[in-house]
């Protein structure tokens, strides 16, 4: 990948070729999935709306708290780590796997206990019983224990997260809300009696649209290369509950070591993700070390890690070699990332509904300039949409756009498309089918004397729309406009771009799927640039433009971009001439047009918050 520089003058040189020439030579292009934007709230703290989320796993710490050898400041360190990180990383859960205590006296238990307040009222978290908490040879119906007093259900009644307890009190359930939705954690005894057993599908009836992930100590153990196979409690647990509840998704133990993991085929047809954690046998029993399940909502995938924040927190120098080596694990069954389609594998359960069309009206805030949607197909989806074919601006400022063909465009270079944005306002967008050899494309203009025309933006605006390109992406269409105003950056006076034959406003896509956006302002004499990742192919975008009068900031997804121009930047050297949509010019000639999809398109002459974009 080339810098900013580098990528400037080779967009516009290219640029100027395409359009005299009809030749561009493409470039192979990385892939970056975009981001969604995870907006904190005041102060900080967990973002339960943000696609991404962590739950930390903690699991056997039963060495650091031995009789009198007892050490609990490994647990204090991996406290304070998810106390303070819990913003960055958006951490929304712990989780404990049993064997808190070597002998589970009320000596140990209660040191322990008091290690968790640590943690207690900063991040929530659930313990449940390990063989060396309680009498080993008894279930959840063994009645009080030293463990019971400390870590039962009165431990957690004042988290937000905790829902109840079974009637013994070595059960607990907790609802976590992350991701925008819920999500139901099981914390089960080491051995689970018939009546917990009835406890927990009673649970899971209870929140039958949540997918649950089930915590206990012994579910499953490994061989020396991470291959896991139940153990018998597991199996008990896998045949009795898991197997038959769809909700439940993943499954995490204790007990045995080395870790490793497996994939059951449940019931209803799907994967169960079965992982045994411990590492009570490396150095300083675990030093407290941590496993973090990073939940990616938007990428579909699970990011696991494993380290020790006691470790982590030295000064690298001054670690002991077998401090060094334990500070982080990287085995395939200590780091690796699990796939899933969130959506198709909780659909059993928990089904998407369909967000419903939004009227114009509510999404037209005080200041919008323009507003187009494509929901009204003449011809139905897959019709093509023939030139001069109007699509009304929906504000009635009289921003009407008008279709005709460039180059080579043919009748199914623009066709209807009920495609679009999940969270887009109209659900129907335009079907571009642009390219090079010779230039084809299709475009959306506004009249001669529409007002946006020549509308400067002096005091901000926020320009939005929704692309998404096809997968596979074939072809040449390096240097494609999405949209931009006509005109030649020179007649306005412009003099310190690259070339004066340029337009004084445009959004395009690079070689490598970049997006640019390049101004020549109206006050000043520059051309700031904005230049994204590489836009992923087969899903949605959104993007959206923003300037307060002072400068620009791209987001994409509600992310903000990384390479925004510190540059002065009030309002658009616009020169009279039409806004463009699916094409930009370069001495007033088209280039290659369009290719793929655009959605609702929006401009505001002013700068809106994340919060009032079009997907809000």
């Amino acid at each position: 990948m080339g810098t900013a520089g580098q990528h400037t003058p080779g967009r516009r040189a290219l640029l100027r070729a395409a359009v005299a020439t009809g030749a561009v030579t493409a470039a192979a292009g990385a892939v970056e999935v975009g981001t969604a934007g995870a907006a904190r709230a005041a102060g900080g703290g967990f973002d339960a709306g943000s696609p991404r989320f962590t739950l930390a796993v903690l699991p056997d710490t039963q060495y650091l708290f031995d009789a009198d050898s007892a050490d609990p400041a490994p647990l204090k360190e991996t406290f304070r780590y998810l106390v303070a990180e819990r913003a960055d990383a958006n951490i929304a859960f712990l989780a404990h796997l049993g064997d808190v205590t070597e002998h589970g006296t009320e000596d140990e238990i209660e040191r322990a206990a008091d290690t968790f307040r640590h943690l207690h009222g900063k991040v929530p978290y659930s313990v449940l019983a390990g063989n060396h908490d309680i009498a080993s040879a008894t279930d959840d119906q063994r009645g009080d224990s030293p463990y019971l007093a400390a870590f039962g259900p009165r431990r957690y009644a004042s988290m937000p997260t905790f829902r109840g307890a079974s009637p013994d009190g070595y059960n607990s359930c907790h609802v976590v809300r992350a991701a925008g939705r819920e999500w139901l954690v099981l914390a089960l005894d080491w051995r689970i009696s018939d009546q917990g057993l009835a406890w927990a599908r009673g649970v899971l009836d209870e929140h039958g649209t949540l997918p649950a992930v089930l915590t206990t100590h012994d579910l499953a153990f490994a061989d020396d290369r991470g291959d896991a196979r139940l153990s018998d409690h597991g199996r008990r647990l896998w045949d009795r509950l898991i197997r038959g509840n769809d909700q439940i998704f993943l499954a995490l133990g204790g007990h045995y070591w080395p870790p490793g993991r497996t994939v059951l085929t449940n019931d209803a047809g799907h994967e169960v993700h079965l992982h045994v954690t411990n590492y009570q046998d490396r150095y300083y029993g675990g030093a407290g070390m941590i496993r973090t399940y990073g939940f990616d909502l938007a990428r579909g995938v699970i990011d696991v890690a494993t380290f020790a924040p006691w470790f982590l927190a030295r000064d690298p120098a001054r670690r002991t070699p077998l401090e060094a080596e334990t500070v982080e694990l990287t085995g395939p069954a200590d780091r690796f990332s699990l796939s899933i389609d969130f959506a198709e594998r909780f659909k059993g359960f928990a089904p998407v509904t369909p967000t419903k069309p939004r009227p114009a009206s509510a999404v037209m805030p005080r200041g919008t300039v323009a507003y187009w949607r494509f929901d009204t197909p003449g011809g139905g989806a897959g019709a093509p949409v023939a030139d001069g074919t109007v699509v009304r601006d929906l504000t009635g400022h009289g921003n009407d756009l008008t279709v005709r063909r460039i180059g080579a465009g043919g009748p199914g270079v623009l066709t209807w498309s009920p495609d679009h944005h999940p969270g887009q306002p109209a659900h129907a967008s335009l079907r571009f089918d642009g390219g090079t050899g010779p230039d084809r494309g299709a475009i959306l203009t506004t009249g001669a004397r529409a007002p946006l025309n020549s509308e400067k933006f002096t005091k901000g605006y926020t320009i939005e729309t929704f692309v998404r390109l096809p997968e596979p992406f074939e072809g040449d269409h390096a240097w494609m406009g999405i949209w931009s105003w006509e005109g030649r950056n020179g007649d306005a006076g412009k003099t310190t771009g690259w070339s004066p034959l340029e337009p004084t406003c445009s959004l395009n896509l690079s070689p490598e799927r970049f997006l640019q956006f390049v101004v020549y302002p109206h006050r000043q004499d520059a051309d700031p640039t904005s230049w994204s990742h590489a836009l992923p192919t087969g899903r949605w975008t959104h993007i959206a433009v923003v300037n307060d009068g002072r400068r620009t900031v791209m987001y994409v997804d509600g992310s903000r971009i990384a390479r925004n121009p510190a540059q002065a930047s009030t309002g658009i050297a616009t020169l009279g001439k039409p806004f463009v949509l699916g094409a930009t010019q370069f001495d007033e000639r088209y280039g290659q047009g369009f290719y793929g999809w655009i959605g609702d398109t929006r401009i505001v002459g002013r700068a809106l918050r994340t919060g009032e974009f079009l997907t809000s």
